[in-house]
């Protein structure tokens, strides 16, 4: 034992090369014409060494140790292409044979691919697309052209959530433990030092993680791995934002084994395309690493975007006709200036510290340390016993007035009035108007007790403060030079205190923190009151001060993913699993005035995981492949699906399960130099979502038991919490993509993706409601039991569309690339079969039940109304055309590009990208009153495509 535990010191110690043989590794590099490629940079991986392709293009790497290596090829005008081997202690020399390098006309490195609005687009959960990390740096056909094509018009491949994605820097999972989604705002600019990650799509399974259904993209950002030089990109576009300036420096690794890389980048625009939409944001990387041995590095980064961004708004179909589509209800004039209600700013940077040891010969160890801290505001108007200031308030519209039968003289000239607003755009109606509120403010009555006025009108920030500590490593071991162990261990430890804040109380001395719907204000000292544990006096809140909500959630996970990847014969084998833990936790900082459980810490809710991937590629030819992939696993709900009413409860989601998910698809794949193809059938089933919505509703007809059991009415309007809990989904489909070389110069290309995407249960509603608090109700005993929340009954929702992106698209493309480095191509876009998801609420007993007469619905229901009226919102199909160009010049030994795109060339508005249907009116005869009216006041809101839209790039290398 003595003598083996001496022998592993003695190798863990000591540099390896005193122990193996070293060995030549040489290649050829060649164009898609199989002409050579010279002067190309070749860079081995971790090594600090590089080598360059001779005129006939070889290259070579001399005295490799045994082990895994990596190298990246990279030249102006070719994509770069990453090349993984394995050298053995018996190889004196290894040839890796001819490595063709692609034109790279369309590609990252041409900046056609810098758009970032995914992530950075307020246009709620409908809107965020899962192809963010396919803009940067996919080989697979489909995935290229899907991205870079449809990615701009908010296609989602397979029509997946991406929550259920990993997207991993350096070892560390980006998605937020409350809410799944990435919050690409932390690192928004860097897109030079952010490329090319390594990419599983889909539920294929991952070197780097277990991932789920969208893939997984992972990102090492090695200061020694990046282009030895400058770069000066400066780019204008009219999206989020007008400007981009960026600046990068890499080192390369010197003689004394360190390599520095840093990063600044500025985006900014007065406004965007949509209206009243401001942009300023800067970011900044740096990346130290430090050399100690050929079997030894670490690598310190810290990366980090500080952003303000103003959001815009949904509407409906009516307030888009009179003002088009760039409409943008959040914004108003002040001092000359656009202000908008809603801007969300930040700073969340992170810093993490990355080993990596090649053990020996057949295994090395990555570990990761990460720590990201900050602070993110998102602000909007709030307001206390005043009415709604939004210029699209539905009072605000002619809808409203014109659906009076018998109008009154006011009230028929109410219709001429708001008309009038909308047609000829006044301002002063048809945006916030921020001197009213002001004004409003100034005419409150002085409070002697509180000293001051109390705000009727303030602008508020929703504050997350987040601390969240990683670890994670990552091993493998190489059993011989076809087979592979691989083990992942992960552990984040998340903290993030949420609240909401006075920012601006415009003008006035302080705003209540008191609820202004409460029922009966006059019920006891503490009836209303946000926050029972302040005096009366304290509930005066100043600008910086917490109000309304204030709370703490923790959440622990561990993850443990072996793998193992082998090849015999002909087949391809990788196998992952997951082993998995979750616990969660709410601390209350409130007590909230209606919720017993809305202080304090509640029991941790605690879950487990385990899952199986697996990939088998058949190798047909050299060039023909068949490929299946498979997965089954859980995935433990995050914490605001956890705690449904979380600002104001810690009561939990009744029932909550694990996300469970099965999914299959089977792909033939071709791959030569003249075609590339993939064929893809697939079939994806999701048990146990959850998912949570807050809005007003009116006409809900709650009822609650007093204490001799009898019922009474609840308040008819109230914001309500409403919870989808074990929704199941069915997503299943073909995908074709397919590239093809024409000539050596003319390429085409084409995507093929026809899905179906539905509900394949009923689903189960609950309602928590801020006018209840608690509800009293019988159970299915008869026994009264009292919760914080009503089941409202199953949403028939089963063979409903799935919303959030078509269901259907088509991409037809032609390239020319120039021997003398020019380019010019175009593509057409068609987009179908695109629907809103449905209003679950909507869907229940409760919603047609005639409250006077329990279980019996309106005398008015039958089930052919019911269809026509819960008809599904179908969205109207769409097609685009887009082009992009560009050249590039080397001056000596300088690098020039400019390039340019221009997406919806034809500038077609008419393109609904997402939305969702108002659930104001929940009961049926007010529903299909305004249903039928012709003029629906609560008719749903939408979110448009921009029009046309460009970006120009100009690249300088040196």
């Amino acid at each position: 034992m003595i003598k083996k535990l001496s022998l592993i010191s003695l190798f863990t110690l000591l540099p390896a090369s005193y122990y193996y043989a070293q060995t030549t590794v040489f290649a050829y590099l060649k164009d898609a014409d199989g002409k050579p490629v010279e002067q190309a940079n070749v860079d081995l991986k971790g090594a600090g060494n590089d080598a360059k392709a001779d005129k006939i293009g070889y290259f070579q790497f001399k005295d490799l140790m045994p082990g895994h290596y990596q190298i990246m090829v990279t030249k102006p005008n070719f994509e770069t292409k990453i090349f993984e081997f394995d050298v053995t202690s018996d190889e004196k020399r290894k040839d890796l044979g001819v490595i063709t390098l692609y034109s790279a006309l369309n590609g990252a490195d041409q900046g056609l691919a810098i758009i970032e609005d995914s992530g950075e687009s307020d246009s709620g959960g409908a809107q965020q697309t899962a192809t963010v990390g396919l803009l940067q740096s996919s080989q697979d056909v489909f995935n290229r052209i899907a991205s870079f094509d449809l990615g701009p018009y908010w296609f989602r491949p397979r029509g997946i959530d991406s929550r259920t994605g990993e997207n991993m820097i350096n070892g560390v999972s980006m998605a937020a433990a409350d809410n799944g989604d990435v919050d690409f705002s932390t690192w928004g600019g860097l897109n030079e030092i952010t490329r090319y990650p390594e990419i599983a799509v889909n539920h294929a399974p991952s070197e780097y993680a277990f991932g789920g259904t969208t893939g997984v993209f992972y990102k090492n950002t090695r200061a020694s791995e990046y282009r030895k030089g400058s770069q000066l990109t400066y780019s204008l576009t009219n999206r989020n934002y007008t400007n981009r300036l960026s600046y990068r420096f890499s080192s390369g690794m010197n003689k004394n084994g360190w390599a520095f890389t840093g990063m600044i980048a500025r985006r900014w625009a007065q406004e965007g395309i949509q209206d009243g939409t401001a942009y300023d944001a800067y970011s900044g990387y740096i990346g130290i690493e430090k050399k100690f041995s050929d079997s030894h590095t670490m690598t310190l980064n810290a990366i980090g975007s500080k952003y303000a961004r103003s959001s815009s708004s949904p509407s409906t179909q009516e307030v888009y006709d009179f003002r088009g589509v760039h409409y943008n209800s959040y914004w108003g004039w002040q001092n000359g200036d656009k202000r908008n209600e809603r801007v969300k700013r930040g700073f969340q940077p992170m810093i993490q510290l990355q080993d990596f040891w090649k053990i020996n010969k057949n295994s090395q160890l990555w570990t990761s340390v990460s720590y990201q801290f900050g602070k993110e505001y998102s602000s909007r108007l709030d307001w206390y016993k005043a009415n709604n200031p939004s210029p699209t308030y539905y009072r605000n519209l002619p809808s409203y007035w014109l659906n009076y039968k018998d109008p009154s003289p006011e009230q028929a000239a109410n219709i001429g009035i708001t008309r009038d607003w909308w047609t000829n755009d006044d301002q002063s109606h048809t945006q916030i108007n921020w001197d009213n509120l002001y004004n409003a403010n100034r005419n409150v009555e002085y409070n002697a007790l509180l000293g001051g006025r109390r705000a009727a009108y303030y602008l508020v920030d929703d504050v997350k403060d987040d601390k969240v500590w990683n670890v994670s490593t990552h091993y493998t071991y190489n059993f011989t030079d076809t087979s592979r162990f691989i083990l992942n261990l992960s552990y984040q430890n998340y903290r993030s205190e949420q609240y909401r804040e006075v920012n601006d109380l415009l003008g006035a001395d302080f705003a209540l923190n008191m609820d202004p719907f409460a029922s009966n204000t006059n019920a006891g000292s503490v009836w209303g009151k946000f926050n029972t544990r302040e005096s009366d006096t304290d509930v005066a809140k100043r600008e910086g001060d917490k109000i309304g909500y204030s709370y703490i959630f923790r959440r622990q996970e561990f993850k443990i993913n072996p793998a193992f990847k082998f090849s015999t014969g002909k087949f391809d084998v990788f196998i992952s699993g997951l082993f998995g833990y979750t616990t969660n936790s709410r601390e209350g900082l409130f007590q909230h005035y209606l919720y017993e459980s809305s202080y304090g810490k509640g029991a941790d809710q605690n879950f487990w995981n385990a899952g199986v991937k697996g990939q088998v590629t058949y190798k047909i030819n050299g060039r023909n492949f068949l490929v299946y992939n498979g997965a089954y696993f859980s995935q433990s709900p995050f914490l605001n699906d956890i705690y449904f009413n979380t600002r104001v409860s810690g009561v939990t989601t009744p029932g909550i399960k694990n996300v469970v998910v099965d999914a299959n698809d089977l792909s033939y794949v071709i791959s030569t130099p003249i075609v590339k193809l993939r064929l893809t059938g697939y079939l994806v089933n999701t048990q146990n979502e959850t998912s949570v919505q807050r809005y007003f509703a009116q006409g809900i007809k709650l009822t609650n038991l007093t204490e001799s059991g009898d019922q009474a009415p609840v308040q008819d309007g109230a914001f309500i919490t409403q919870v989808l809990a074990g929704a199941n989904k069915r997503n299943m489909g073909i995908e074709l993509g397919a590239q093809v070389k024409v000539t050596p110069t003319l390429t085409a290309s084409g995507l093929l993706s026809l899905g179906q995407y539905t509900y394949t249960n009923n689903p189960t509603v609950y309602f928590a409601s801020d006018a209840v608090g608690t509800f009293r109700e019988l159970d299915g005993n008869g026994n009264i039991v009292s919760r914080s929340y009503t089941n409202m009954g199953e949403a028939t929702l089963k063979n409903y569309r799935q919303g959030g992106t078509p269901q259907e698209a088509y991409t037809l493309g032609l390239r020319y690339s120039s021997p003398k480095y020019w380019w010019v191509g175009a593509t057409w876009n068609y987009f179908g079969q695109s629907f809103l998801d449905p209003s679950p609420v909507t869907r229940t007993d409760r919603f047609y039940t005639n409250p006077g007469t329990p279980g019996v619905p309106y005398d008015i229901v039958n089930d052919e109304e019911l269809a026509r009226v819960l008809t599904p919102t179908k969205l109207p199909s769409a097609f685009f055309f887009n082009v992009n160009a560009g050249k590039s010049w080397m001056i000596g030994k300088y690098y020039v590009l400019v390039s340019g795109s221009v997406n919806n060339i034809l500038n077609n508005r008419n393109y609904i990208t997402g939305g969702f249907e108002q659930t104001r009116n929940v009961n049926y005869i007010d529903y299909k009153n305004d249903y039928d009216s012709g003029n629906m006041v609560f008719a749903p809101k939408y979110w448009y495509n921009q029009g046309r839209s460009y970006f120009v790039n100009l690249q300088f290398r040196f």
